[in-house]
């Protein structure tokens, strides 16, 4: 059933072009109601910079890179508050370069969508309760306060297998990490691993679930075929992200609907590198119901390849009174 109770995804998801202007300013965001994120997530289009993210748990200074391993940082100069509809920035050149086009990636908390929780290690197998109020589908790992690697959790890979958020692995066997349990509605576990419970160690955690009409983990096979994989949604995407898991070497493709003229002429974005932006021409297509690969490329579609994808709607493929979305 392709139906939706929730019409307007934009209140809990949102993509942001701007230009930084090497100053402060406020970035208004273009959704058609308010959003005020409690996660955004900014990279410089035509730069060699870090990516950034802070969020409001942890505090909207309080920065790390999901490029590289570094502990959380304060970038004072950087994003500087969350806002009604919105955030502000400082001068930080990653974040607000003067004439640098930028991208910003915006998520607010929302059940069964989008949760954050912090905690810290305690080096013994454990469970940890989150207010996600559905089992999370997804979840992303950082240890705060020392260097180590972002450690993601994907309901297709079952909760002994885990990727690398830093760089370009294949999937690993890591059963001590989520301590081969798969998470619940209410709470989620972690093992021995340092990297998700390094004893003292201060932790953040991003969850994201399965749903109708919003937001979807999922997996796919490429076939390395210009008439790529179709990928079910049930929505018009806004942002999609894709890892092939089975080899090493393919990053973490961002694809977001506003940084592309039309289908068949996106721009590309990897969430482990800081490379500027690249044109990836014909690599897919955004649909009313999913996403359509178009490309024989190893980071999308290779053949018999296995993928990751965690998708955020522009657009319910149905509304909750029966009226369609439309492709691009």
């Amino acid at each position: 059933m392709a139906y939706t109770t929730i019409d307007n995804p934009e209140l809990y998801f949102q993509t942001k072009l701007y230009t930084g202007n090497g100053g402060t300013q406020s970035i208004t965001l273009d959704g058609s109601e308010n959003m005020q994120p409690d996660w955004v997530w900014v990279k410089q289009r035509g730069g060699t910079t870090n990516h950034k993210t802070s969020n409001s748990v942890t505090g909207a200074t309080k920065a790390l890179q999901p490029n590289d391993t570094d502990a959380e940082a304060t970038d004072s100069d950087g994003i500087t508050s969350f806002d009604s509809n919105g955030f502000s920035l400082g001068a930080g050149g990653d974040y607000n370069g003067s004439s640098n086009t930028q991208v910003a990636w915006c998520w607010k908390k929302q059940a069964g969508i989008f949760d954050i929780v912090t905690y810290t290690g305690n080096g013994s197998n454990r469970t940890i309760s989150h207010n996600l109020g559905a089992v999370p589908t997804m979840m992303v790992t950082k240890v705060r306060s020392t260097t180590n690697q972002w450690l993601v959790y994907h309901k297709s890979m079952g909760n002994t297998e885990t990727m690398k958020w830093d760089d370009t692995s294949a999937a690993t066997t890591q059963s001590n990490l989520w301590n081969s349990t798969t998470p619940t509605s209410s709470v989620f576990s972690v093992g021995t691993h340092t990297g998700s419970n390094l004893d003292g160690g201060t932790f953040v955690i991003y969850l994201f679930g399965d749903k109708q009409g919003v937001s979807k983990m999922g997996s796919y096979t490429g076939n390395g075929n210009a008439d790529g994989t179709f990928v079910y949604t049930g929505f018009k995407p806004a942002f999609v992200m894709v890892k092939q898991t089975n080899a090493s070497g393919e990053g973490w493709h961002i694809l977001d609907n506003k940084r592309s003229g039309v289908n068949g002429d996106m721009e590309r974005l990897l969430a482990n590198s800081s490379n500027a932006e690249s044109n990836y021409a014909g690599n897919l297509d955004l649909l009313s119901n999913g996403f359509k690969t178009r490309i024989n490329d190893a980071g999308v579609n290779g053949s018999g390849a296995s993928y990751i994808f965690m998708a955020f709607a522009e657009n319910p493929f149905v509304t909750s009174t029966g009226v369609p979305a439309t492709a691009r």
